[in-house]
Order: structure tokens, then C-alpha cells, then sequence
């Protein structure tokens, strides 16, 4: 008897005739690079290296667009933010030790912030492998276990016949809910061995959804259906779940006010009657969530910045949906619902019942007054004025790039996305260097918008070397430089703590002058021309720098005290 799914496996007489007769002059990195393309992949980012040397001898027999990056934490980034804004996996290329190394602290950044990234490193020769000392180039005992405890998975290739499994069973793990890096590493020989295994053709994989348990969202549903003071706080899980809508959806049906954390910006729109907007740094907005009866927590482990630094001290009952199991009820008991958001509020809405509840915008607009006043007691107008620039002029679908700076840190709290999936920082692991190159990897994914990246100058100087990848690729990014003379944040920390700073202050170059000498516009700025300057450079086509020499200040930490 003969099934249908038996004949699907049947190969056609083209790819029987391909099978036989593989093309001449290829090699292991082939395999690689064909396993690639038959998941899907269009684009890939990196940088050679000795060991490596045989991928990207394979690239140019393919019809995948490469981007090279002149860092490979730097390339990390960028294959970060093309995940983040496609979904897709993004292939990360690496050669050996040092090499793939440099990539720990990009990785490590895109698993805290879900980020679908397949790195890809070579291997010292099989060899050399199991942990004798050998000498070659690049040897470590066990390159895998650095990257074990970052990663979601590992995956290790030994033979040329195990690649195209390998990078497939990778994909898959990528993809899966919660989204994150993963690692496949591959040696030097088995790269650069002539192979006869046949061009690989197929690779579809099904990442595996993750529903939520019935009788759990009928008990959530419950809870929030009967609730009198409900609130929502919806994190990054709602942004990679593509659930802005669902979420709407459910917070209007139940008249809910809505917190979006730092990595939710977006999530929900800004100026919504039931938007609390994203004000967590705020001892008023922590008094309302801890007010709540029923807390509906979507996407977000209510991790040390979502919580107010840990001061959060919920007196009603929590209902949490997260994908990542270890985050479930981490820092609070809740109703721990272990599923992908979009699943589990599309769950929701079809549970619920009405909910009326006239005086909720009132409420929120209460919150959101009181926190208003508190800023306006504190003389902050040049920093409000330099994020209102900003946000004048970018437009608003123009994905942004934030590194770990003052005016990054404003953002979170106070700058309207416009629409999810759209403004971005390394908010998840905190490393300096994540927005110029996150904002290149950006325009790769999608040229039809201009990207803005945002940086201090410390964190611009981690990044300097990629206005050379701008340049060579044409990207289409404007990055703004706020230039205070040294480590800004830091500086205030310190002075807070101990009176002085230490360490904090910093030698810079000249950054339009910088700029320039790559062949990228520059143009030197003030907060009363940031506005016009910054829109000009976005509508102008390739990358462009401006710098705002500015000393900006953080608002008062309502944690502390």
C-alpha cells in the first residue's frame, strides 16, 4: 500500500539526476553554505578567518548576500537586529578561537533578548580535537563550553554528513519559542575536504509552537474577567510574538490599563486611553501596579529593571505568560502560564467575558500626571527637548538603535515607539557598542526605511571601525553621537555613590571629522538645530553621522529611597 506522504519522498528525476551528478570543486563549506539557503536564509554576516576559510570560499558559488563586519561582537549585533526585525534566523559566520570568542558578549545579548541568531564558527582540524594540547592556531580545550552557558543550543559537526542536520536541527532551535542564538561549529578539514555528498536541496523545519494549558487560561480568564483593579504589563515576548494586536484587543475588551516594559516598547500604543506608557523607573506607576488585584504579566520575566530595580511588591494575585520556562514565576508566585504570547492571549480573548470599567483612563492619566510633575520638579527640560527632537524626526515606521547611554535610558521610559518591532537597545544584557552595528544589520534586513542608531561617545568608540561596513554596503543608517566627554551614565553613578567620579572621562576623536575621513556625511549639532539636522540626515540615502556635543542627566531613581 502506498501513502501519500511516500511519494512526497520520492525524488523527481531532477533531483535524481542531481543527486548522482553533483557538480565538481566543492567542498564541506558547500554544504554548509547550500544547507543555509535551503532554510531559507538570504543574507549572512561575519567575518573570515583562517580555520573559516572554506565557508567563505562557498559563499561566493551562492547566491547569499554577505555582509562583513570588521568585529565579530560588532557582526554579532547586526545579526541580532536582523533577527529582531525579519523573525528569520540570522546566520552568523566565525572562524575559530579569538574569532568566535569576540562574539560571546553579541550573543549573549541576543539570548536575553530572544534574538533568532545561527552562529556558525570553524574548528581547529578533527585532529586536534578532545582536548589534547596540540598546538594548532586558535586551540582551545573545549571552544563549545564557553558558549554552552550563553547560547540555547550547541551543535557539534564531526563528518560532512552530519552538516546539513546540524545547521537544520540549529534553525529549528533558533525558531523555537522563546527565539535565541545557537552554535555550530565545524572543522577546519571537514570544511576544506572535497565533498561528493549531493547539493542540498531541501531543509524545511517546523519549530515546534508552544499553546498555553486550557485549563490555566481558563482560570486567568476568570481572574480578570471578575478582577476590580486589573493591570497588564506586556514585555518583549508580546513585540517577538508579533501579539501588539491580540494584546490591544484583550486590554479594550477588559478595559485594562497597559505598562509595556523596556523590551516591550511598542507593544501597546503610546497614547492610548489605557496606556501607562513605559514609566516602570517610577515609585507612582510601581504603587499602581502593586495595587492591582489581578497583575496579567505577558512576556516578561518582571526581571531587575521591569520591577523598579526589585521594589515591586505585588499585594494581588499575578497571572504570568512566559515562553522562557526559567523566567516563570522567577522573582514572584504567580498563575505561571508556560506559553508563546500570541497563543496564549489569542487563548484569552476567546475565554474572556466584558469587562466594564469607565473610570480606568482616569486612572491612568492620574499616574501619568503625577509623574509628570515629578519630572518637572527636577529642571530636565534639555534632556525632554533632545528626546522630543529625536522622535520629530524620525519617521515613524524607522526602526531605532539604542546603546547603554543617558539618552538611551530616557527612552526606555519615555519615548513613544510609534509601532512595535521598531525601537531596540541592549536592554537585555547591557554591553556598550550594540547600536551601530545593530542598526546596520537593520538596514540589511529592510532598506525601504531609514535606521537610526543612538550612542554615546564611549559607546560610539566601541563601534567606530563599522563605518567602514556602512560605507562598503551603502547602508542606509544615520547614527547620533551624544558626545559628554566620557562615560556618561557611569559618571553619575560614581558621583552619586562616592562623591567623584573615577575612570569616567575619556579622550575622543573628532567624530564628524571620523566620519568623514570613511567618506560618510558628518555634521556637528546643537539641541535647538538636533531636530532639523537629524532629518535631514535620515532622509538623505547612505549613512550619515551628527553629533550633539551635550551633557545630559538622568531623573532622580525613585528605587533608592
Amino acid at each position: 500500500m502506498t501513502h501519500d506522504h511516500d511519494l512526497e519522498l520520492r525524488p523527481t528525476a531532477a533531483q535524481t539526476e542531481a543527486a548522482l551528478n553533483p557538480p565538481p570543486g566543492r567542498n564541506g563549506g558547500d554544504l554548509v553554505v547550500e544547507s543555509l539557503a535551503g532554510l531559507g536564509a538570504t543574507t549572512v554576516f561575519g567575518l573570515p578567518g583562517q580555520h573559516a576559510l572554506g565557508v567563505f570560499d562557498a559563499l561566493r558559488r551562492s547566491d547569499l548576500r554577505y555582509i562583513g563586519l570588521r568585529v565579530e561582537n560588532n557582526a554579532g549585533f547586526a545579526a541580532d537586529a536582523y533577527g529582531r526585525i525579519t523573525g528569520e534566523a540570522a546566520p552568523l559566520l566565525l572562524s575559530t578561537g579569538p574569532g568566535a570568542l569576540t562574539s560571546l558578549a553579541a550573543l549573549q545579548e541576543a539570548r536575553a533578548a530572544s534574538a533568532p541568531v545561527l552562529a556558525i564558527s570553524s574548528q581547529v582540524p578533527t585532529a586536534g580535537l578532545g582536548g589534547g594540547r596540540h598546538g594548532y592556531l586558535h586551540e582551545l580545550p573545549d571552544q563549545a563550553a564557553s558558549f554552552r552557558g550563553v547560547v540555547k543550543s550547541v551543535h557539534t559537526v564531526r563528518t560532512q554528513s552530519q552538516i546539513p542536520s546540524a545547521i537544520a536541527e540549529a534553525w529549528t532551535s533558533a525558531l523555537t519559542v522563546p527565539h535565541g542564538p545557537v552554535w555550530v561549529e565545524v572543522p577546519q578539514d571537514v570544511l576544506l575536504a572535497e565533498t561528493t555528498i549531493p547539493v542540498v536541496t531541501g531543509g524545511d523545519t517546523f519549530p515546534e509552537e508552544l499553546p498555553p494549558r486550557p485549563e490555566l487560561t481558563a482560570v486567568a480568564a476568570d481572574l480578570l474577567t471578575r478582577a476590580e483593579r486589573p493591570v497588564i504589563i506586556a514585555g518583549g515576548g508580546v513585540v517577538r510574538a508579533d501579539a501588539s494586536k491580540k494584546l490591544r484587543q484583550l486590554a479594550e475588551r477588559l478595559q485594562v490599563p497597559v505598562v509595556t516594559t523596556f523590551g516591550g516598547k511598542g507593544a501597546f500604543p503610546w497614547t492610548h486611553p489605557l496606556s501607562l506608557q513605559s514609566w516602570l523607573e517610577d515609585r507612582h506607576t510601581t504603587d499602581f501596579l502593586e495595587d492591582a488585584d489581578v497583575l496579567l504579566v505577558v512576556g516578561s520575566g518582571l526581571g531587575e529593571l521591569s520591577s523598579n530595580y526589585h521594589t515591586f511588591e505585588p499585594r494581588g494575585r499575578i497571572v504570568q505568560i512566559e515562553a522562557d520556562l526559567g523566567k516563570l514565576e522567577s522573582n514572584h508566585p504567580a498563575l505561571g502560564i508556560h506559553a508563546d504570547a500570541r497563543l496564549a492571549l489569542q487563548a484569552l480573548l476567546e475565554t474572556v467575558g466584558e469587562r466594564v470599567d469607565p473610570g480606568a483612563p482616569e486612572r491612568v492619566q492620574a499616574v501619568l500626571g503625577k509623574v509628570r510633575q515629578r519630572l518637572a520638579s527636577q529642571e530636565l527640560a534639555l534632556e525632554q527637548d533632545v528626546l522630543a527632537a529625536v522622535r520629530k524626526a524620525l519617521p515613524s515606521r524607522a526602526p531605532s538603535f539604542w546603546d547603554m547611554t543617558i539618552l538611551a535610558y530616557w527612552a526606555w521610559s519615555a519615548f513613544d515607539a510609534k509601532a512595535p518591532n521598531t525601537m531596540h537597545s541592549a536592554q537585555g544584557a547591557g554591553g556598550l557598542g550594540y547600536a551601530f552595528p545593530a542598526a546596520l544589520g537593520a538596514a540589511a534586513a529592510d532598506p525601504t526605511h531609514p535606521v537610526l542608531a543612538v550612542s554615546g561617545d564611549g559607546g560610539a568608540l566601541y563601534s567606530v571601525a563599522e563605518l567602514a561596513t556602512a560605507r562598503q554596503y551603502d547602508l542606509n543608517v544615520t547614527w547620533l553621537i551624544v558626545d559628554d566627554g566620557g562615560y556618561g551614565i557611569l559618571r553619575e553613578y560614581m558621583t552619586d555613590a562616592f562623591g567623584a567620579p573615577t575612570a569616567t572621562e575619556l579622550t575622543r576623536p573628532d567624530f564628524v571629522a571620523l566620519a568623514e575621513s570613511f567618506g560618510v556625511p558628518g555634521v556637528r549639532t546643537s539641541p535647538d538645530t538636533l531636530a532639523a539636522d537629524l532629518a535631514k540626515a535620515l532622509a538623505a540615502p547612505g549613512p550619515s553621522v551628527v553629533v550633539l556635543p551635550a551633557v545630559l542627566r538622568m531623573f532622580a531613581p525613585t528605587h533608592l529611597g
